[in-house]
């Protein structure tokens, strides 16, 4: 039998790629969606996944446009087989307090963050449930579950995704789907690096655990929810953010 093929959207990115990274480790094969392949730089990321022995492959798609995700598998099909495992990390912020926020702000992270995950899901999951075998995983967030100053937008994308994954968990447990969201914390990324000095320690003074996360934590998380073996870990919400939120 094939290698299993999972699909990372938004799989350049710091927790992508080591996602991506530890998935390959496990024997899956690897496809990313990436906008811009140029500005992305997606060939060479896909080449040194490659070095390491790492099957790695990328497809063009704004997960933002239905569309566009519909071409997007497509290709994914004729060019690699059907997707077993699906990783929806793609997201982007567009912070600002809610009294001056532009609604373009809104709609670009509900969009991309929250109706991405719609748009890529739907075209795989049909095939995951005539297989009887399907691995979903939603990245969402800590603002997700605790909401956050100057991020509406993206508290109610990502609050949104955990509800989107229960549904699909109920609907997809007697086809063999699980359908579960990792929550990060603050996690050590290129995002995270432009905060200001001052604000990223005051972040870190309030995380339990001393200092903010790796992307490597992120996707051990992933790693174990999208094995084989995970069957009954199925609608589960596992938070990533070293005690900085904790819920019952």
């Amino acid at each position: 039998m094939a290698a299993r093929l999972a699909l990372v959207t938004g799989g350049e990115g710091g927790i992508g790629t080591e996602i991506c990274r530890q998935l390959g480790a496990d024997g899956r094969r690897i496809v990313t969606t990436c906008l811009d392949p140029e500005a992305e730089n997606i060939e060479a990321w896909a080449e040194n996944l490659r070095q390491e022995g790492i099957d790695a492959n990328w497809v063009q798609c704004d997960v933002s446009d239905y569309d566009a995700c519909e071409k997007m598998a497509e290709t994914v099909r004729e060019q690699f087989g059907e997707v077993d495992v699906l990783v929806n990390v793609a997201g982007i912020t567009r912070d600002g307090f809610l009294h001056k926020m532009a609604s373009d702000q809104w709609r670009s992270v509900i969009d991309i963050n929250l109706n991405g995950a719609f748009n890529v899901t739907r075209q795989f999951v049909g095939s995951m449930r005539e297989r009887g075998f399907g691995r979903i995983v939603n990245i969402s967030s800590v603002n997700g579950q605790s909401g956050q100053f100057g991020q509406t937008n993206y508290s109610a994308a990502k609050a949104g995704m955990h509800g989107f994954t229960m549904a699909v968990a109920k609907e997809g447990a007697p086809k063999g789907i699980t359908a579960n969201t990792v929550s990060p914390g603050y996690i050590k990324t290129s995002m995270t690096d432009a905060i200001p000095d001052q604000v990223r320690e005051g972040i870190v003074a309030q995380i339990p655990a001393g200092d903010m996360g790796e992307p490597g934590d992120i996707a051990r998380a992933v790693r174990f929810l999208t094995a084989d073996e995970a069957g009954y870990i199925n609608g589960a919400n596992l938070p990533v953010n070293g005690a900085l939120f904790c819920s019952f």
